[in-house]
């Protein structure tokens, strides 16, 4: 049985507004997080969310919470979730691509002040730096999209293994960012408007990579 995949885009920040990409790891306006929260009623088959992948800055985390408050687990949220809810993912590398600080994230530590009820301990304290495997340059943007395709599939082949997938949620949700969206499914033309989303399947090319395969 096939496996959905929902690329979500994070809901208007107060950057996408001001312009001001001097401001570091800037929150949802107002609009943003009732953009965000809409998802909760437009959003298609919460049934079926297994995971939920998102990027640890602010305005993607803030993004998860608003609107898949009703799908994630009791143990994210404080007056909200269920009881067998989606698990939730902090992966570092759904981050944006740029070095700018409006795409550089907040201390691990601040994090935990902000978002208590999240587990930020696969992330070092300096996570947010861009160099190594998290540079802003294109190549080093294309390795961790793809090494995060492979995070994805293994995932996804877990479901797969341990579920009963006739009665059990099975689909993965991924919130992130539009430039490395673009990096993520390898299409340069995709630009999603704040807090949309696009459905795809993860598949495998032709040399046995990771690859996501949109649905039509």
């Amino acid at each position: 049985m096939s496996h959905v995949v929902y690329l979500v885009r994070h809901a208007e920040s107060e950057h996408n507004v001001s312009k001001d990409f001097s401001q570091r790891d800037p929150p949802l306006t107002s609009l943003g997080l009732s953009q965000a929260s809409a998802l909760a009623d437009t959003f298609p088959h919460p049934e079926s969310i297994a995971v939920i992948f998102t990027s640890p800055l602010t305005r993607t985390l803030q993004t998860t919470l608003a609107g898949f408050s009703h799908i994630l687990s009791k143990q994210y949220l404080k007056n909200n979730g269920n009881e067998e809810g989606a698990r939730l993912i902090i992966d570092q590398d759904l981050q944006e691509r740029s070095d700018l600080p409006c795409d550089t994230g907040s201390k691990r530590s601040a994090l935990e002040i902000a978002f208590p009820l999240l587990d930020f301990s696969v992330l070092a304290e300096d996570w947010y730096a861009k160099g190594g495997p998290h540079a802003a340059n294109d190549s080093a943007v294309a390795a961790r999209a793809k090494r995060f395709r492979e995070t994805l599939r293994d995932t996804v082949q877990d479901i797969h293994g341990s579920e009963d997938l006739a009665n059990m949620p099975k689909n993965v949700v991924i919130i992130t960012h539009g430039v490395f969206m673009k990096y993520l499914c390898e299409d340069m033309t995709i630009d999603l408007p704040k807090a949309d989303w696009r459905t795809f399947a993860i598949a495998d090319g032709v040399n046995g990579e990771a690859v996501l395969k949109p649905i039509e």
